[in-house]
């Protein structure tokens, strides 16, 4: 019995130790065909140097894989040769080669390209505002006798007396319309009154001269009137052009030399306070940035004073003009008038190229203006 226990020990002992050996003989084998499977899968270009593609390919996967917060700067991933006894090695170090510099936290700045719309109405309504409030501070302080402002005193004397000859204008102007309305109902009473004399001198015979010597009389002034009236009229309308249009214009401009004068002196107290306080890193870009806009609003300014100046020169001689020739017209068609001169009276609206629409008679159709 001993015997045989004996001999199975020693049966499966050496059954062990030959399924040993046969591991460790397959073992050896794949390790000799490992290096041979890794290389047949190494890629080889046409100058039989390594294509390293994929290489760069498995490393750009690997480090898109790694997590952001493990502090390294770069990972590299190096793959060895067959002959090596690892199949990869990952070292951590700057990697020079495709580097990707990243981007800092900061404020994002928009290139003029890429501006929204809405954007740029929103900055335009900020300039808008702050103007506003500097020209609003200005005026205030102005009135209340704290701030200074600009002034040119010849500039302004001319603008002052335009002003008030502007209100002595349209007060003639005014007294001219209320005398042709008065003159209109003048002759057009005369003319029913020279009807009415006509028609009685033709149904009484008594009185038949008399009647018609009246008739007559009235009808004379009635026309007279009407080239009174056509006179008048003409005046009224040279000057009212000459109020409304000319001088108008004139004082728009003048409107537009006062804002620019009121923006100039806004910045130049802005620039002022600034120029006052502490110069430092802060203040500085602000200093510079209001001396360029003083800068800008001072060349307005002196454009609008020079514009100013060449439209009130202008405009006082064609006032001069203009109101030389009504002025002359209006005596000589009044005078004539009363002094029943009528010849003279038809002789000065001749001179001024007045033509008079007879009452009664429509305007002449394009076929007879052909």
């Amino acid at each position: 019995m001993s015997d045989c226990s004996n001999d199975t020990t020693t049966l499966g002992t050496s059954k062990q130790a030959t399924e040993e050996v046969k591991s460790n003989s397959e073992e050896s084998t794949m390790a000799q065909e490992s290096p041979k499977n890794s290389a047949a899968e190494i890629p080889v270009t046409s100058n039989g140097e390594v294509d390293d593609s994929h290489e760069h390919g498995f490393n750009r996967d690997l480090k898109r894989s790694l997590p952001a917060g493990l502090g390294l700067s770069e990972t590299q991933i190096t793959s060895h040769g067959f002959e090596s006894t690892k199949e990869g090695v990952i070292e951590a170090g700057a990697f020079q080669g495709g580097q990707r510099t990243q981007t800092k936290s900061g404020p994002v700045i928009l290139a003029d390209e890429t501006k929204n719309p809405a954007m740029e109405k929103l900055e335009l309504v900020r300039k808008w505002s702050l103007n506003t409030y500097k020209c609003t501070r200005q005026i205030i302080s102005e009135k209340l006798g704290r701030g200074s402002r600009t002034v040119d005193l010849e500039l302004e004397a001319q603008i002052d007396i335009l002003r008030d000859n502007k209100k002595k204008y349209e007060n003639i102007l005014k007294l001219a319309q209320t005398l042709s309305t008065q003159l209109f109902q003048m002759v057009h009473t005369q003319r029913q009154l020279g009807d009415a004399f006509a028609d009685l001198s033709l149904k009484s015979l008594e009185l038949h001269e008399e009647f018609g010597y009246n008739a007559d009389t009235q009808k004379l002034l009635a026309k007279n009137g009407e080239t009174l009236l056509g006179a008048i009229n003409f005046f009224i309308a040279s000057v009212n052009t000459l109020v409304n249009k000319t001088i108008e214009d004139t004082l728009m401009t003048v409107k537009q030399y006062e804002s620019a004068r009121i923006e100039y002196d806004a910045y130049r107290t802005d620039l002022e306070e600034l120029n006052l306080g502490p110069r430092d890193a802060n203040t500085l870009p602000k200093i510079e940035q209001s001396q360029h806009l003083f800068q800008a609003h001072k060349e307005k300014y002196d454009k609008m004073r020079n514009d100013v100046s060449i439209k009130l020169k202008f405009l006082e001689e064609n006032k001069v003009k203009v109101l030389h020739n009504q002025l002359v017209l209006f005596h000589n068609a009044i005078a004539a008038y009363f002094a029943g001169n009528q010849k003279q009276l038809e002789q000065t609206l001749k001179q001024f190229h007045i033509k008079l629409k007879n009452p009664g008679v429509d305007a002449p159709s394009w076929l007879e203006e052909q």
